[in-house]
């Protein structure tokens, strides 16, 4: 049967039933429902197994502070592990699977490990694994490895979306119980802008879970009126199912908002949204999280905190058992026993540790007052308890409250340091608050809801008072004072029974009492020693406990032993929230060049190239593998004329009667007598005198430059220009400015190059070889009218230009140039045939520009400059840089043509050694920088850094990749493999 332990009422919809599966079993429930709730309807206590020992474990809470019920939601790449059932919605389809266990949930193989519990114990691994040392490698870590973990992964690519955004308000209330609401109402009243959070997905807090009556109405009624009062206000933000994970510098809070229901209804809306709130102020009502008492096998499916077995039934009309037993040490725990009752719950007993007079009578309920239980039984599910006085009771839910701690994690996280209470037996915040923050209601520590409300009715006044808002004269809702008295009650011995003290973890008091046998007095130490508070929960309802223990075994004050640190985030957040949308093409803003349609529409192969995507090939019917397109762009190119699309060089235009002067300190070669109308290859130094960037640069007018750089470093090279300005020049005459989105760029190369231009170049523009010879720049119209600028400059070794315009004409030029190139065979070359071009030309690129050389390990040399100073000049002549030995940039080319051709990889990687030496780092000569596959040559050839390369030509070495199994011989050679004499680019 279905739902057998579900009542009448509750703040669920029963009219709606929803449908789950839990390990495959189908199962139901109601809107309204979390995964836990629904469980227990069905009389499943049995959901997973404890990380150490794999012992049975259940539901123990009704919050995030859940340290059981840990569940893989959903399937395949949807399969989430690690998820809390207790804060799950549940919904129509939810598969929920139990974790940690081999073979099935009820008879689990690593349950093992609980019977050799005696040799596990605190610090086992540190005292373990240390001997035999070689064993660690090979037995101890795989081992380890191989039983840790919780939950798997389903190694899919996620398909759900995360977003991040951006919130502000005056005043940011944490939490939407009693007191957050009461808060928000006066503040939001007052006219200051406030957002009110809570992590559950019903705003109400335990007000849902109680039966107290404010302002003689039902509690949860009162809440309902109150968020329906805040959404209608349009000063009031209202943010439930978000967790407030974190408190940053100037006020910067760190929210977590679940969305799943809508990214279920629409994949294209995202799963988790993660907010950056600014708030100048804020008021945390986080509530407080209910601990337990340390037993005998008090970690049965069953036994639960009496809060939470309260709350099943008040919210969720579960019954968590047919015979509930309670055990407490205050009065709250009574208040549970009451509310069971009336709802015709048989309650078999109530145990008090205290020795006082009941609290209230319970019908048909055992009193024990002074007692405790010290023993359960009943591995799978609770069957009975046995108490200090020697009785034996028959039970199958055991609700136990050892107190309410303050949820203070937040105020922690600029290292505030809670203090002791003894009143109630917990820790409170320190005053020392984060900036901004301020504390109300139980968080506080304020454990009576009268008086809660009134705290966080005053403080909302106040605070936007503090703001400058006008105090609302509002009148505080009132409810019944109930007392709330607490005994601190840390546990019971237990004898050889072990006593759990976190549940997750698998740490006992008997662990914490050897930890501080052996030598651990901190509480840092203890922790880390034992795991005591180190698992998902953070020790939400283990951590006070066990410092409990620790004091009292050490016979010490509670403020004497101190608390650990809290840090955030205060419950788990998914790294896909962290990351939000940048993930795949998302990763970071991706540019777009300007032919990038008329690309797709050729079905070109794309890639990404820093933060441009770039048409990588154009495949063509019939070529099966990339290179097939790679060789017949360039072979088509050389042959007649190719169009590159080279809008993502950087391109800075500066101007100024100083430019000259300036680019004359920032190359190594001489920029000052450039002629208006040419353009020069230039090389650019950091400061040491190790190679920057290259590019070109144009000379437009007397005072109008324009430079190109890499792709790669076009943001660089303008910051760097800036610095040079700003701080080492600042008197020159010098305006500069980044263009590389305003103008798109193609080159265009090959005998025809020439040809095409004619076609698309107003008449009134002479491009011929005399009137616009090599290195020429100037301003042109295309296309009737269009203002382009020209250079005829050349990486491919052809005969080239570059062709510039403002980008709104990019995609409407390059389909122009298709055109018009028809007659000459023209193709499209990606950025892999610019690639083989360019090595076959032998031009340093990004792989030779890896910031560790100098331009005379580049060859250039000869372009330094000895007449000016320029930046990296001084530092360049130092000694080290000047020796022959040093590695220098040379060519490569295989003895034999046809090596690695069928390999199907290049030399790129390869190290360089003598032809009979051993592959070793001693013997490491030098490396292979770039290698392709040159369609003109027929074979693989290389660009590389050898020692005293330079006078090294025609010498044969080996070129050596251990990586990818190739051991070839190369040899030595000028870096330009094609038209060394560069006759075909000047025709």
């Amino acid at each position: 049967m279905s739902q057998t332990h579900r009542q009448d009422g509750g703040l669920i919809d029963q009219k709606k039933t929803l449908t789950f599966t839990f390990n495959g079993q189908i199962l139901r429930g109601y809107e309204g429902d979390t995964l836990a709730s629904a469980l227990l309807a069905n009389n499943k206590h049995l959901v997973g197994r404890s990380f150490k020992y794999h012992r049975p474990r259940g539901i123990v809470t009704v919050g995030s502070e859940e340290p059981n019920a840990i569940m893989e939601i959903g399937s395949g790449a949807h399969k989430e592990p690690n998820t809390r059932a207790t804060v799950t919605q549940l919904y129509n389809g939810l598969e929920a699977n139990s974790q940690n266990h081999r073979g099935p949930l009820g008879f689990d193989l690593m349950a093992i490990t609980d019977f050799l519990s005696p040799l596990l114990g605190a610090g086992f691994y540190y005292k373990t694994f240390m001997w035999p040392k070689a064993f660690w490698e090979k037995i101890y870590e795989p081992a380890i490895r191989n039983s840790a973990g919780l939950g798997t992964l389903s190694k899919e690519p996620d398909p759900d979306t995360y977003d991040k955004g951006f919130r502000y308000c005056d005043i940011l209330i944490i939490g939407a119980g009693a007191t957050g609401l009461s808060a928000a109402l006066t503040a939001a009243s007052s006219g200051a802008k406030v957002i009110l959070a809570d992590e559950d997905f019903l705003m109400g807090g335990r007000l849902n879970t109680e039966t107290a009556k404010i302002d003689n109405i039902k509690g949860s009624e009162w809440a309902k009126s109150a968020v329906e009062k805040l959404s209608a206000m349009e000063n009031v933000t209202l943010m439930s199912d978000t967790t407030i994970f974190g408190v940053y510098d100037h006020g910067i809070y760190g929210a977590l908002e679940n969305r799943s229901s809508e990214s279920r209804a629409d994949s294209n809306k995202p799963r988790q949204v993660n907010w950056r709130i600014y708030a100048k102020k804020s008021i945390l009502c986080a509530g407080a999280i209910e601990r337990s008492i340390a037993f005998g096998n008090n970690d049965r499916p069953g036994i639960m905190l009496a809060g939470a077995v309260r709350a099943y039934m008040n919210r969720f009309a579960v019954a968590t058992g047919n015979k509930v037993t309670v055990y407490t040490n205050n009065d709250d725990g009574w208040q549970t026993a009451k509310d069971l009752r009336s709802k015709g719950v048989n309650i078999v007993a109530v145990i008090d540790s205290r020795s006082i007079s009941p609290v209230m009578p319970i019908q048909g309920a055992e009193i024990f007052m002074g007692t405790d239980v010290v023993d359960t039984k009943g591995r799978r599910a609770l069957k009975s308890i046995t108490l200090s006085n020697g009785k034996t009771l028959d039970t199958d839910s055991l609700a136990v409250s050892g107190g309410w701690n303050p949820n203070l994690h937040l105020t922690c996280h600029h290292r505030g340091i809670p203090k002791w209470n003894e009143e109630i037996a917990s820790f409170i915040p320190d005053e020392a608050t984060p900036p901004g923050m301020s504390v109300a209601g139980r968080a506080k520590g304020t454990m009576v809801l009268s008086d809660a409300m009134k705290e966080g009715h005053d403080l909302g006044s106040s605070v936007a008072l503090e703001l400058g808002y006008k105090s609302a004269d509002l009148k505080a809702a009132s409810t019944p004072a109930v007392a709330y008295n607490v005994v601190a009650n840390w546990g019971v011995e237990s004898g050889k029974n072990r006593a759990w003290v976190d549940f997750q973890n698998d740490v006992t008091a008997k662990d914490v009492r050897l930890a501080n046998q052996e030598g651990f007095k901190s509480v840092e130490h203890v922790k880390r020693y034992t795991t005591l508070g180190m698992a998902t929960d953070q020790g939400k309802t283990a951590n006070v406990l066990g410092i409990g223990i620790m004091a009292e075994n050490m016979g010490q004050t509670m403020e004497e032993t101190g608390t650990t640190i809290f840090r955030p985030p205060y419950s788990p957040v998914a790294v896909g929230a962290f990351a939000g949308r940048r993930r795949g093409m998302e990763f970071y803003p991706t540019r777009y060049t300007p032919s990038h349609k008329w690309s797709e529409e050729q079905g070109a192969v794309f890639v990404e190239v820093g933060m441009w995507y770039r048409s990588q090939w154009f495949p063509q019917p019939g070529e099966t593998h990339w290179r097939q397109s790679v060789d017949r762009e360039v072979i088509k190119t050389r042959a007649s004329v190719g169009i590159c699309d080279v809008t993502t060089l950087g391109k800075i235009d500066i101007k100024g009667s100083d430019v000259s002067e300036f680019l004359n300190k920032v190359y190594v070669n001489a920029f000052a007598k450039l002629p208006v109308g040419k353009t020069r290859y230039g090389l650019m130094l950091r400061e040491d005198s190790m190679a920057m960037d290259d590019g070109t640069t144009a000379r437009l007018a007397e005072d109008h430059f324009v430079m190109t750089t890499t792709t790669a470093n076009a943001v660089s090279v303008y910051r760097h220009l800036q610095f040079c300005h700003q701080v080492l020049w600042p008197d020159l005459d010098v305006h500069m400015i980044s263009v590389t989105e305003q103008y798109a760029q193609y080159a265009v190369a090959g005998p025809n190059s020439r040809n095409l231009l004619q076609k698309i170049v107003d008449p009134e523009h002479d491009i011929s070889n005399e009137a616009f010879p090599f290195m020429g720049a100037g301003a042109i119209t295309v296309c009737g009218g269009i203002p382009a600028r020209l250079f005829r400059i050349s990486f491919s070794g052809e005969l080239a230009y570059e062709i510039a315009v403002p980008t709104r004409y990019g995609d409407a030029l390059m389909r122009a140039m298709m055109h018009a190139g028809e007659e000459f065979d023209v193709v499209p070359y990606g950025t892999e045939a610019l690639g083989v071009m360019r090595i076959e030309k032998g031009h340093a690129a990004g792989p030779e520009l890896n910031g560790q050389t100098s331009a005379y390990d580049l060859g250039m040399g000869g372009m330094v400059s000895g007449k000016k100073d320029f930046i990296g000049y001084k530092l360049g002549q130092r000694e080290e840089l000047l020796r022959n030995d040093r590695m220098q940039m040379v060519g490569f080319k295989p003895v034999n043509k046809n090596a690695l051709v069928d390999k199907g990889h290049s030399m790129a990687g390869a190290h360089l050694l003598g032809l009979r030496e051993e592959a070793t780092t001693h013997n490491d000569q030098g490396w292979i920088s770039s290698s392709i596959y040159s369609p003109m040559l027929g074979c693989y050839i290389g660009l590389g850094f050898i020692k005293d390369g330079l006078n090294r030509k025609g010498e044969f070495v080996r070129a050596v990749d251990l990586v990818r199994n190739s051991d070839i011989e190369v040899e030595i050679c000028s870096p330009h493999f094609y038209d060394p004499e560069g006759g075909r680019l000047r025709v």
